[in-house]
């Protein structure tokens, strides 16, 4: 009667025994519970008027006793709390109200219960996604018959999983072989906490309710594998273009090598997630991990594309003595420190605020707290200062070309160096600006899934294939491919 009362509620007396996993839980709880009344019993109420006694079993649950005496200070009563739950209850009262002035309340948390009493038992009206927002805890009264609480319980938990702002949150009891909110109810939450009142003692959790995704579409992923390979070997292609083919000595092409090599990264590991999603989300320091590393590629992608322009705007500042000037100025050393510093700079600081920011449900970032802003922050940054270089660079170039005695070549070089660099700000920066809007239609989304994904192809389309140098060079080495087989 007095286990039934501590586990499932006060109506268990007249419920069917429990299933065969279920009563392995009650027999653990038996024991916790004669335990805890082994200890009150060795208690005096006289020379400790109020007392705080803790323990932990196995790693797997925490039990809270907190007993008054009929000497206890109402100010002296400290609160119980568990590793990820807190509770407010007013003892003070409830052992006023006893014939011997004395009363306890034992508190007790178990980590891995909820894999048993599952959210899924929480029955609705609505067919949601159910997902148990916390630890589940027990609460009762011991050593008193007066069980009457004269005030509601506060519950303070802690989130165990992200929060879904767009989500509901229910307090929940456990009554026979169900999940129900009956005398519960949700005073105030966040993304970290929920605070609950409850007029009775029974074993509680937080359950979040949210919205079935719509279906996957087949031909969507199989569009996005599709893309994300094809924009793969486009950026291997430029790659080897820009490690082995020879360039004019006024062209820097560092900037645009760790671009793709960090967009080439990104993309791979993007891939790699999709594809083994389902094994890597159980490993939630793995999938943070991912995430982190998704987050640091992307922004040095970003970083670089920002060198990009800067190294564009010397350039155009110095266009009488573009090599001399950039070669003193900026070297590959120091370029390759701030192209990949600057983003883990980032990176170290997001996790140093927010150490549980990184693993969501896709293994990218978290939303909680704004968290998200961690890369968009940056990324808005690097656009609109791309965005001012640019409209400098077009400024200067027209102002020093129309003062310069250059040669028609150089002009036409200058413009065409103009050109590529503003189409790669538009082709790497802008589809990222669709991301804020993919959610609100499936063309949207589509195309900035084609987009993002063929980044690697629009960087060889405009540094490889739209260079007559770089198509020379294909020329000749596909030619000498034909001879070779021609001799054999």
């Amino acid at each position: 009667m007095y286990l039934h009362r501590f586990f499932f509620g006060s109506q268990s007396l007249k419920d069917p025994a429990p299933t065969s996993l279920q009563g392995v839980w009650v027999d653990r709880l038996s024991c916790r519970v004669d335990q805890t009344t082994e200890f009150l019993q060795e208690w005096d109420p006289t020379s400790s008027p109020c007392l705080l006694w803790k323990k932990i079993f196995q790693k797997h649950s925490e039990v809270r006793v907190l007993a008054v005496g009929p000497n206890a200070s109402e100010k002296n009563i400290p609160s119980v709390s568990t590793e990820k739950a807190i509770m407010d209850i007013n003892i003070f009262e409830i052992a006023k109200s006893s014939p011997s002035g004395s009363a306890a309340v034992a508190f007790m948390s178990y980590k891995m219960i909820e894999n048993l009493l599952k959210p899924d038992f929480f029955n609705t009206s609505n067919d949601t996604i159910k997902t148990m927002m916390s630890t589940v805890i027990s609460a009762t009264l011991l050593q008193t018959n007066n069980t009457k609480l004269t005030k509601p319980v506060i519950f303070t938990f802690r989130h165990i999983r992200e929060f879904d702002p767009s989500g509901s949150l229910s307090c929940v009891y456990w009554n026979i072989s169900e999940w129900i909110v009956d005398g519960c109810s949700v005073l105030e939450t966040n993304s970290s906490y929920t605070v609950c009142s409850c007029v009775h003692l029974s074993t509680f959790a937080i359950i979040m309710q949210t919205s079935r995704p719509t279906e996957s579409d087949p031909l969507t992923e199989l569009l996005n594998l599709v893309c994300v390979i094809v924009g793969l070997v486009f950026f291997s292609l430029a790659l080897l273009t820009f490690a082995l083919c020879q360039w004019s000595p006024g062209v820097n092409n560092v900037a645009r090598i760790n671009i793709c090599i960090s967009l080439l990264l990104a993309h791979l590991l993007f891939l790699l997630r999709e594809k083994f999603l389902s094994f890597i989300r159980p490993q939630q320091v793995l999938c943070a991990v991912i995430a982190g590393l998704l987050h640091f590629l992307f922004l040095s992608g970003f970083v670089w594309m920002f060198i990009e322009a800067v190294l564009l705007f010397i350039c155009v500042k110095n266009l009488s003595q573009i090599s001399s000037k950039k070669r003193e100025v900026l070297n590959s050393g120091f370029l390759c420190v701030i192209g990949y510093v600057v983003a883990l700079v980032v990176v170290c600081v997001s996790v140093g605020l927010v150490p549980e920011g990184y693993g969501s449900e896709h293994c990218w970032i978290k939303h909680d707290k704004g968290f998200i802003w961690s890369f968009l922050g940056p990324v808005c940054v690097i656009l609109a200062l791309n965005m001012i270089l640019f409209i400098k660079i077009v400024i200067t170039l027209n102002s020093t070309l129309k003062t310069l005695n250059a040669e028609v070549s150089q002009m036409k070089q200058s413009k065409i160096m103009v050109f590529k660099t503003l189409a790669q700000f538009v082709v790497l920066g802008c589809p990222w600006i669709l991301g804020f809007f993919s959610n609100v239609s499936m063309v949207l989304e589509i195309l900035f899934l084609i987009l993002n994904s063929q980044q690697g192809t629009f960087i060889f389309l405009i540094y490889c294939v739209l260079n007559n140098e770089v198509r020379q060079q294909y020329r000749k080495f596909f030619k000498c491919l034909c001879c070779g087989r021609k001799k054999l």
